[in-house]
């Protein structure tokens, strides 16, 4: 990082968090704090919902999920823009009538007090461990990349974020959002036409590699429930993750009850769902160019820098440099191919194009095979490293091509994105610790302003809380997929009881209270059993599914246990 590249990071995070600060500055009531005093637009919600969900981990995982596994990822948002027209015909309006600070407090007006607090109780178990994540996963990786220590990235990613979302509450984050959004999406842009601009062949030629070697892999219409990423999954699956995530996620419900009307919120959510997928294909398809950009020129043996440095040093020394040498020649010997591959497609010889389409992908085997050696390695000399670098493969392509300058843009994307998400979380967090279980079930009869600081205190107790599971945390297989798991844990069972609340208008508070409960144990059994056999029955499912299974099967459970309850609680 140049003396430039400082310049631009501190000073973007300098400018969107005091611009923040500055314009909500001031005593704030519980309805100024945690909804914003009803005031945003529909445009600054539409772009904070957006940078709700579009944490640092976008910008780390997906373009590396598209260098190893191409754009097959784009087909989980394709049930987005639907589940956004449902949410604004039933979800919305009703949190309008009922003018709630929280999506849990209908659920106590339709069902009973614990069938609300058990929907919050799992919401704050599941986001607060998110909120780790979000922290964490951009932290391990930057913390890398400029040589910081990771403890102290944890804090202090974590730290500012307690600062203006403490400060400002509902309001600071959307505005925030809104700055931070313009910078993360315009920042990838550039990146995007600078790899394209870098490509030694033509635009077409590029895709025409990325779509020989299995990257532009956009649509899998083919139904496998063991597949995550298909039309169907995306379509039926995802579609009640995103029901459940904006329908009943406080930290997405808190972004548009601070519309300052109906309408408001509603274009806002639409917004929303008309971009998000085009930004998740921008994303998606800059991974790509990297891809055929390292297919010209050599990429990393291994993506994290820092462990080859180690291993360099290290009495694997030799063997590494063997690897490395290896791994060069290969490099080469697929990068000729792949240059008359080129020549083919253009001269029209499909029957060539697809002889010296098998043998690069021949190569592309060898070479896999080189980093699984040199993973080994890694392995050996370090026990405990960890040995999946696609979550670096993008930030690794900026620090060693990009200009000046518009390094430390890209750290400012991540930051900020970082940010923009843990701020939400911590936020609704807050919101629903004050609103849902201390103001309800332990000190009932505080004014205003007490339940105002409890909601500040508590945000920042969730901060603390997220700072410490991020610094004793561990990497996953990908970090864009496991806060998707960890949603899809918990989505589920959340969606069913707010769809039971909804339209199940016969089922009552104890039926739907003892679904919840067994259905979550089963999602759990699924998933501790997935890749094995459950009571003789062998499991294979992708986590995706997860929301499906959980939502249905406690609507089904809630009516056969109301068929069988003697009891007449409320309705």
């Amino acid at each position: 990082m140049s003396n430039l590249d400082w310049i631009v990071l501190f000073g973007t995070l300098i400018s969107i968090i005091g611009y923040g600060i500055y314009k909500t500055y001031g005593p704030k009531d519980m309805y100024s704090y945690l909804r914003g005093g009803g005031e945003l637009g529909w445009w600054t919600i539409g772009l904070s919902i957006m940078a709700t969900q579009a944490s640092a981990i976008t910008f780390l995982s997906t373009p590396g999920q598209a260098y190893q596994d191409g754009m097959r990822f784009v087909q989980f948002y394709f049930g987005l823009p639907i589940a956004m027209i449902i949410l604004s015909v039933t979800f919305i309006p009703i949190y309008y009538r009922l003018r709630v600070y929280t999506a849990y407090e209908f659920l106590e007006s339709r069902f009973d007090l614990k069938t609300r607090t058990l929907a919050a109780f799992l919401f704050l178990v599941q986001r607060g461990l998110a909120a780790g994540i979000t922290i964490y996963g951009p932290a391990i990786i930057l913390s890398t990349l400029l040589n910081w220590n990771l403890t102290f990235t944890n804090i202090f990613i974590g730290l500012v974020v307690i600062i203006y979302t403490v400060s400002g509450g509902t309001k600071a984050v959307s505005i925030t959002q809104k700055q931070q959004m313009t910078v993360m999406m315009g920042g990838m842009i550039l990146a995007g036409i600078l790899v394209i601009n870098m490509l030694p062949v033509s635009f077409d030629d590029a895709m025409h590699v990325a779509g020989k070697m299995g990257k532009l892999n956009i649509v899998n219409f083919e139904f496998d429930l063991g597949d995550r990423y298909n039309f169907w999954s995306g379509i039926t699956g995802a579609l009640f993750l995103f029901l459940s995530y904006f329908g009943t996620d406080q930290s997405q419900v808190q972004r548009y009850l601070s519309g300052r009307s109906l309408k408001e919120s509603r274009m806002g959510l639409i917004t929303n769902g008309f971009l998000k997928v085009p930004m998740q294909f921008i994303i998606l398809f800059i991974g790509v160019m990297v891809f055929v950009f390292y297919q010209f020129y050599e990429p990393p043996i291994f993506f994290n820098k820092v462990q080859t440095e180690k291993l360099a040093q290290s009495e694997y020394k030799d063997d590494f440099e063997q690897l490395q040498s290896d791994y060069s020649a290969t490099f080469e010997e697929k990068n000729l191919v792949l240059r008359s591959m080129i020549d083919a497609q253009k001269e029209g010889n499909e029957e060539k194009v697809n002889e010296l389409r098998a043998e690069i992908s021949t190569k592309q085997e060898e070479q896999e095979a080189i980093r699984s050696d040199v993973k080994e390695l890694i392995l050996k000399n370090e026990p405990n490293a960890e040995t999946r670098d696609t979550d670096y493969v993008f930030m690794r392509f900026v620090m060693d091509y990009l200009p000046q300058g518009v390094v430390g843009l890209l750290f400012a994307v991540i930051f900020s994105a970082a940010m923009s998400s843990t701020a939400s979380e911590l936020n609704a967090l807050g919101a629903t610790s004050t609103i849902d279980i201390y103001k309800r079930s332990i000190n009932k009869n505080q004014n205003e302003r007490h339940y105002t600081l409890s909601s500040k205190l508590m945000t920042a107790v969730w901060g603390v809380f997220a700072i410490l599971f991020a610094t004793y945390a561990t990497l996953f297989e990908n970090l864009i997929q496991a806060v998707n798991l960890l949603g899809s844990l918990f989505y589920g069972t959340i969606l069913g009881i707010f769809l039971v609340g909804f339209y199940m208008k016969w089922v009552r508070g104890n039926a739907v209270f003892l679904a919840a409960l067994v259905t979550e144990v089963v999602i759990l059994l699924i998933h501790w059993k997935n890749g094995s056999e459950l009571f003789g029955i062998s499991i294979d499912i992708g986590y995706l599914w997860y929301n499906a299974i959980g939502c249905l099967l406690l609507m089904l459970l809630s009516a056969v246990f109301q068929l069988f309850s003697p009891q007449k609680d409320k309705v």
